[in-house]
């Protein structure tokens, strides 16, 4: 296969999954700006616990990447049965996992936004917010499970299309949960609007009923429909096999300690902004949103790698997959590049569109200029980790992303940002991205994540 073959399949499969990681942040941006006209206050308040919502969803979402990598090299290896055997393991393990999750999150919930060093006055808000997402979290699982599955059959179209109609209902929740009732004036017509006036906690609302509705027909699409992995009508056993546990542990344990890690980093990250005071705060919440526009992307490329990697690893055919594995960076840098390029132009634009407060527009423009000259960089890092997944590599990555982060990021940061403030803090980001991007290039080239052997159909056995 010719490399303008391997990057067609590549750009095929990318399209759905990048449509669907894009629709997801203009939701956060629609989310952001119906925020963000409630004050500065209510912005920071979710900007204070958004780190903490990331550290808990990965933690949630790394659990199913086991079982979704396995059945992945099954369906690769055209061994079905064992592919819905697996995806019977994953369901009761995660949810699992999920409700111990879950009762963590609850106990900390109401001293997370002191321990974060947030304002009084965001507090209440903050801690509202998070406990709502908290409690959700077995819709979020389910949500991600069926999405995971359905793209482990190389099927991206459709959990792509579920996710832009889930980011659709999140903006129609929201715009009702949000604000109170109002009347409004369109060119001399006069409407009525319902609305419930919760604020903050109508945003965690609507974001909640969104993925409800989505997880449902999410499962019904996996359950039902799909050819390789319909459960209806097909008897079998959910009890626990400890071969695919054993195997789903090994390879989501660097992946859940990775967004532990990691996560926590982007938590100490914002403990060091808190002080700054709530235009920081706000300011660093909303690049963090716009940013998301730049890199998202590139998370819907390595969908695309993981995919292509896992199914060429499950039928033996390893020169392959690293071929893809570079096709989808060099397509991730490249679109990333012309998004970083976009976004430096036009970035107090992007942040206009959040928020009317001209003192956080100022600075947030400012710290996304910044972040702009690491993308292609930050492309690389992304699309090389999501290959290695593919392949069941997950914890040299794992080291490599740990130590980029909290020996570069946090030390740069902490140093910087007494003298430069949010500045600071987001000069620290992009050298850190730019050290990653560049090691994780290199481990692509030297080919130490594929397996040492082809892997046949009985190998995977």
């Amino acid at each position: 296969m010719s490399f303008a073959h391997q990057l067609k399949l590549t750009v095929g499969l990318s399209l759905p999954a990048i449509m669907a990681q894009l629709s997801t942040i203009l939701m956060e941006y629609i989310d952001a700006s119906m925020v963000g006209h409630l004050g500065a206050e209510a912005s920071a308040a979710i900007g204070l616990v958004s780190t903490s919502i990331w550290l808990f969803g990965g933690v949630n979402n790394s659990i199913v990447s086991g079982f979704s990598v396995q059945v992945s090299h099954a369906i690769g290896a055209a061994d079905f049965e064992k592919a819905r055997s697996i995806l019977r393991q994953s369901i009761l393990s995660s949810l699992c996992l999920c409700l111990v999750i879950l009762s963590v999150g609850a106990a900390i919930a109401p001293h997370l936004p002191y321990w974060l060093g947030g304002d009084e006055s965001i507090r209440h808000d903050a801690t509202l917010y998070f406990l709502i997402f908290i409690l959700s979290l077995p819709a979020w699982q389910l949500n991600y499970l069926g999405a995971s599955m359905l793209r482990s059959t190389g099927n991206l179209r459709l959990p792509s299309m579920l996710n832009v109609m889930c980011c659709l209902l999140d903006v129609v929740f929201n715009f009702v949960l949000i604000f109170p009732s109002r009347i409004i004036d369109l060119g001399g017509i006069t409407m009525f609007l319902p609305g419930a006036g919760w604020g903050v906690a109508g945003a965690a609302l609507g974001s909640v009923l969104a993925h409800v509705v989505t997880a449902s027909l999410m499962l019904y699409f996996l359950f039902v429909r799909s050819p390789e992995l319909k459960l209806w009508r097909r008897p079998g056993s959910f009890k626990p096999q400890g071969r695919i546990l054993m195997k789903a542990g090994r390879i989501s344990s660097p992946m859940m300690f990775q967004h532990i890690i990691m996560c926590s980093a982007q938590i100490c990250i914002t403990a060091i902004v808190a002080p700054l005071g709530v235009i920081p705060i706000a300011a660093n919440s909303f690049a963090i949103i716009a940013e998301s526009l730049c890199y998202m992307p590139g998370y819907g490329i390595g969908d695309a790698a993981t995919t292509l990697v896992g199914l060429c690893i499950g039928a033996g055919k390893r020169e392959l997959a690293k071929k893809f594995a570079y096709s989808a960076v060099f397509l991730g840098m490249s679109v990333m590049t012309v998004m970083g390029i976009i976004m430096y132009a036009f970035a107090p634009f992007m942040m206009s569109l959040m928020t009317p407060n001209h003192a956080i527009v100022a600075l947030g423009a400012e710290i996304l200029r910044i972040e702009a000259f690491a993308e292609p960089m930050f492309a690389a890092s992304i699309v090389s980790y999501f290959a290695f997944v593919g392949a069941g590599d997950t914890f040299k990555p794992f080291l490599m992303n740990v130590g980029s982060m909290w020996i570069v990021r946090i030390t740069l940061a902490a140093l910087l940002a007494s003298s430069m403030g949010l500045r600071g803090v987001w000069i620290a980001m992009c050298i850190e991205l730019c050290c990653r991007g560049f090691i994780f290039l290199f481990r692509l080239h030297k080919g130490w994540w594929l397996p040492q052997q082809e892997m046949s159909k009985q190998t995977i056995e």
